[in-house]
Order: C-alpha cells, then sequence, then structure tokens
C-alpha cells in the first residue's frame, strides 16, 4: 500500500496529539463564548423536554382514543401537540442561532491564530514546507473543524432527548426499556473498534488534499515558466497522478465510513424485532397499552437515531480531530529564530560585527564556518563571490530572518537576538533581486513600509531614482496597477518601486541582494541614481553581479565556501591579482569602460 501513501507524511512540524489534548485545546477556544454556549445548552434541554412531551402526549391521545372522548378534548389535544412543536420549533432556531454564531466565532479565532503564527514564522519554515499545504490547513481544516463542531451541537441535542425519553419509559415498562438498552454497548463497541482506522484514514484523507491544493498552488504560480518550455501536458500530467491518488486515498476512507453502517443496521434490525415481539406479547397480555407500545416503537425511531449517529459522527469526530490536530500542529510549530529579549534601538547606527558565527540551512549544508566580520557604521561593503559562497546567506542574518548555530551577531554591540525585531527591521531597506509586489498600484507598493506617508512624500522618492523619468512610462503614473505580484510591470519598473519603497522608509542599514543582476542598462543606470541617495550615510552591504554596483564600495569582501579570503577596495583587490582579479577578469571586466573602449577599437 506504499504506493498510495506516498507524499503523505506528517510535516516536520506536526504532533500527534490524545483525544484529551485535542478536545482541551478546543474547549479553550470555545471559553470566550461561554455566554452563547450555556444559553445554546439552555435551548437543547428544552427542545429535549419538548420533543420528549410530543411521543408522550400522542401515546396518551391513543389511549384515550379507546374510550368516549369528546370533540373539545381531542381539539385540546391538537392544540396542545402544535404549541408543543412551535416552541420546540423557535427553540431550535435561538439554539442553531446561537451555536452558529459561537462556532463561527472559533473557527474565526482559530484561522486568526492559524494565520499569525505562519506570519511569525521564520524564513526557513517557508523554505521547508508547500506554502499550498499551508493555505489548506489554514482555509478547508478549519472549515472541517467547524463542520464537526456544528454536528456536535446537533447530536448532543438528540443524546439529550434520548436520555429524558428513556427515563419516563424506565416508569412505563422496566422490561421493554431494558431491551431498548440491551444493544446500546454494541454499538458504542462498534462504534469505537473504527475509531483508529477512521482517525488514520481522514488524516490522510486531509494531507492528500493539501498535496493537491499546493501541487495546483505551484502549477499556477510557475504556469509562464511552463509555457517557456511547452512543458503544459507534463504538469497537466502530473496532476493527472496527484488527482488519481488523491481519489483512491478518498474511495479508501470512503470504504472505512461506510463498512461500518451494514453492521449498525443489523444491530438496530435485532433491536426493533425483540422490541416489537415483547412490546406485541405485552399488549396482547392487557400489561401494556396500545398507547405506551406505540409510544416505545416511536422511542425506539429516536433511540437508534442518535446511536447510528454517534457511530457516523465518531468517523465525523474523527475528521474535525483531525482537521484540529493539523490545524494545532500550525499553531505550535516552535519557531526556529527565537528572541531572548525584546530591546528597542530607537536609531540604528548600523555597526555590525560577525563573531566567530558559524550557520547552516540543514545539518548537512553549512555555509559559514568560524566566520567572524566588522561592517563599520555608514560603510558600503560589497559581497563577491561564486554562486554557495554565503553572500545571500549574511544579509539574511543581518535581517534576523535565519537563526544561525555559534558564535554572535551584534548590531551596535547589541546581540541581534535581544533586539525587539519589529522595531528592528523597521530600521532595516532590503531590495532582492526579483522584488515582490502586492496586488494594487504602484503608488499602494511604495507605500507598502509606511502607510502613513504622504502623496507628496510618495512622490518625492519616484523622483529620486532617475529623476523621476519613469514614471512617464506608467500609463496612469503612481496609480498605475501593478497586477499580481507585478507582473503588470517589468523586471526593471518593479526593482525602481522597490528601490522607492526602501527609499521612503529611510532605513538605517541597507541590503541590496543582487538587484541589478537581469535589467537593461537603462535602468541600471536609473537605480544607480537612486542608490547613490539611498547608501549615503548609510550601513550598506551589497550583493552584486555588476560592476558599477561593486567599484565604488567602501571595502569589497571576497567569500568562498563562507570564508572571507580577499578584502580591500576594487583597485586594492585588482592590484593583488588574486581571487577577486580573476573574477572582475571572468565575470566584471566587460561591463567596464575601459572594455568598452578596448573592444570599440578592435572593431574599429
Amino acid at each position: 500500500m506504499g504506493f498510495l501513501l506516498d507524499g503523505l507524511e506528517a510535516e516536520g512540524y506536526d504532533r500527534t496529539y490524545t483525544d484529551r489534548q485535542l478536545v482541551r485545546q478546543i474547549l479553550g477556544y470555545f471559553r470566550s463564548r461561554s455566554g452563547k454556549m450555556s444559553a445554546a445548552a439552555g435551548a437543547i434541554i428544552v427542545i429535549a423536554l419538548l420533543d420528549t412531551g410530543l411521543p408522550i402526549l400522542v401515546a396518551r391521545s391513543i389511549d384515550q382514543l379507546q374510550q368516549n372522548v369528546s370533540t373539545s378534548r381531542m381539539l385540546l389535544v391538537v392544540a396542545a401537540l402544535t404549541a408543543l412543536a412551535s416552541v420546540s420549533w423557535l427553540a431550535n432556531a435561538v439554539r442553531q442561532t446561537l451555536s452558529s454564531q459561537a462556532v463561527g466565532d472559533v473557527v474565526r479565532k482559530l484561522r486568526e491564530d492559524a494565520f499569525d503564527a505562519v506570519v511569525q514564522h521564520d524564513l526557513s519554515f517557508f523554505d521547508s514546507f508547500a506554502s499550498g499545504k499551508i493555505v489548506s490547513r489554514i482555509t478547508s481544516d478549519t472549515q472541517a473543524f467547524a463542520s464537526v463542531m456544528t454536528l456536535t451541537m446537533e447530536l448532543l441535542s438528540r443524546v439529550l432527548l434520548v436520555v429524558v425519553l428513556l427515563g419516563y419509559l424506565a416508569t412505563v415498562s422496566l422490561r421493554l426499556t431494558l431491551i431498548l438498552l440491551a444493544l446500546a454497548p454494541l454499538i458504542v463497541a462498534t462504534a469505537l473498534a473504527f475509531r483508529a482506522i477512521a482517525r488514520t484514514s481522514i488524516t490522510q484523507s486531509r494531507r492528500m488534499s493539501a498535496t493537491v491544493s499546493g501541487h495546483i498552488q505551484e502549477s499556477v504560480s510557475g504556469i509562464s515558466v511552463a509555457k517557456t518550455f511547452r512543458q503544459e501536458p507534463a504538469i497537466y500530467a502530473e496532476f493527472l497522478n496527484v488527482n488519481n491518488q488523491s481519489r483512491r486515498i478518498n474511495l479508501r476512507t470512503r470504504y472505512v465510513f461506510s463498512s461500518i453502517f451494514p453492521v449498525l443496521n443489523i444491530l438496530a434490525g435485532l433491536g426493533t424485532a425483540a422490541l416489537v415481539y415483547w412490546g406485541g406479547r405485552q399488549v396482547w397480555a392487557g400489561n401494556l397499552t396500545a398507547g405506551n407500545w406505540y409510544l416505545f416503537i416511536q422511542g425506539l425511531a429516536l433511540f437508534w437515531f442518535p446511536l447510528t449517529s454517534i457511530a457516523s459522527f465518531w468517523s465525523q469526530f474523527q475528521l474535525g480531530l483531525a482537521a484540529g490536530e493539523r490545524v494545532f500542529g500550525l499553531i505550535d510549530a516552535e519557531p526556529k529564530v527565537e528572541q531572548t529579549d525584546a530591546i528597542t534601538v530607537p536609531q540604528i547606527k548600523g555597526d555590525v560585527r560577525f563573531e566567530h558565527v558559524d550557520f547552516r540551512y540543514t545539518p548537512e549544508e553549512p555555509v559559514l564556518r568560524d566566520f567572524s566580520l566588522r561592517i563599520q557604521p555608514g560603510e558600503t561593503l560589497a559581497l563577491v563571490g561564486h554562486t554557495g559562497s554565503g553572500k545571500s546567506s549574511i544579509a539574511k542574518l543581518i535581517a534576523r530572518f535565519y537563526e544561525f548555530q555559534g558564535g554572535t551577531l551584534t548590531i551596535d554591540g547589541v546581540d541581534i537576538r535581544r533586539l525587539d525585531l519589529p522595531s528592528y527591521r523597521a530600521q532595516l531597506g532590503i531590495v532582492t533581486q526579483t522584488p515582490f509586489l502586492f496586488d494594487g498600484t504602484v503608488r499602494d507598493n511604495i507605500r507598502y513600509g509606511r502607510p502613513e506617508a504622504s502623496d507628496k512624500a510618495v512622490l518625492r522618492v519616484a523622483q529620486q531614482v532617475g529623476g523621476g523619468d519613469w514614471l512617464a512610462a506608467l500609463p496612469r503614473g503612481l496609480d498605475t496597477p501593478v497586477g499580481e505580484r507585478g507582473s503588470a510591470l517589468s523586471l526593471g519598473q518593479r526593482q525602481i518601486v522597490a528601490l522607492s519603497r526602501v527609499l521612503l522608509q529611510d532605513p538605517s542599514i541597507f541590503i541590496l541582494d543582487e538587484a541589478t543582476a537581469s535589467i537593461d542598462p537603462l535602468t541600471e543606470t536609473q537605480i544607480q541614481e537612486g542608490l547613490d541617495v539611498v547608501l549615503e550615510h548609510r550601513t550598506s552591504i551589497v550583493i552584486a553581479h555588476r560592476l558599477s554596483t561593486i567599484r565604488n564600495a567602501d571595502r569589497i569582501i571576497v567569500l568562498r565556501s563562507g570564508t572571507i579570503i580577499e578584502e580591500g577596495s576594487h583597485e586594492q583587490l585588482l592590484a593583488a591579482h588574486g581571487h577577486y582579479a580573476g573574477l572582475y577578469n571572468t565575470y566584471f571586466r566587460h561591463q567596464s569602460l575601459e572594455y568598452i573602449e578596448e573592444a570599440g577599437q578592435a572593431l574599429a
């Protein structure tokens, strides 16, 4: 059966909760809605009493029909039945309204907590786990949890009705009541026997649902790449495999759930036959009235429904517990980046120090070993090296996106693990190679870091990049929609928007992560003009593939396998004829003015 469960392993942050632990956490969410739940419970009691009175009143009426009963007396009975049914309907409406509001409030809070837990996680969490599966836990799993909570309230009202009715039936005929109760343990035991397999099956089904969601999200997000490489048939074929696996898992789950009902029906049939036989003999012997026999037959229907529902509900309850377990696992996932204090630094100077830092993404993937580096306040430091040398990792550690495993990293002499992250990151400005823009206008995205900024301030920073010439290419200027992920803008325009966003934020530490690696020379020139403004009087870490963003740095660090092998200015490193000189001649020299002039003379 391994092929059936491929890819359905638990996530790394999943936990195994006992039913008691899950119920305790669920009740914790309902505790703040105790007022509504208490009122709903009161309505359930009223419904149970009224619904018990209905068959009892009918039974008494049947007995009276055997005698000479006046028409007015029968009309009074009909009126009483109508009144009981009406009040029961009203109480049920109140109960459903209150319970729906309470469950809705709980699910809203559960989703808020799950979403808050997700956005608070460090970036390593999202490196390890597919976003589609995370989304599935916040949406579909919380919805499944809500459905089960609503079903629970419905079932509780039925169970209470049966308890009240059985109490009355015991006063009428204890023997028939015992017959009614005799098979109850068998039904409950049968339901419990399905417990483990039902829980396992539904957990696999929920994981499969998350896998399908994750696959669809990844395919849609990468559709442009798929079309570029003409891989539409391939991603469709992959979807067919995932979808077929989902079908097999869901069929298996349905087989497990549906197999319980034939067994329950057999047990219910045996109980019905016994009650009809013994009840009929009691009526024939005159020990039981026809009305009371009707009451037992009616009570049988009311009795079996909750019991079979409990059996069915147990599977549904396992669904709710499985869904709750997945949501709580997401909420309770322990962060890897943990702060030991919450020191607020009003204004960062930008003195950054790495002291014997060890860092790895996974135990098998060491990046920095015994790494030491100091960046002076206001210094522009360029990081150069081949892919995998540790350039971006240094920037991510400064931004506190990842946890390092050894050594210390201080900002203005304070251990970065003791800083209040929101206030610290408010003084960081980061521009990446592929900036992310949110759906909205150019103005909205520039204002993203400072929502309170005025339109005048937004326009001022936009005009600081390339003299504002780039705005003329936008159909509606700053009010131009950027589209999903900025798809309506070119890559260069997205970079300019991201740079303007950082300018508006006015950070103390600026990180430029290969932001000009994939843009045209004209846009690079416009960005460079903006960078001159950003880099001035700020501590700046520049990771670049462009000579123009390196040669003007105060200091250049050359990295190889997480170790500093050279450092100095552009001219000093060229004169040393070392690793940087080799990188320059291989990657950067063709971008220099001297190279262009030499190439022009050669062509001439």
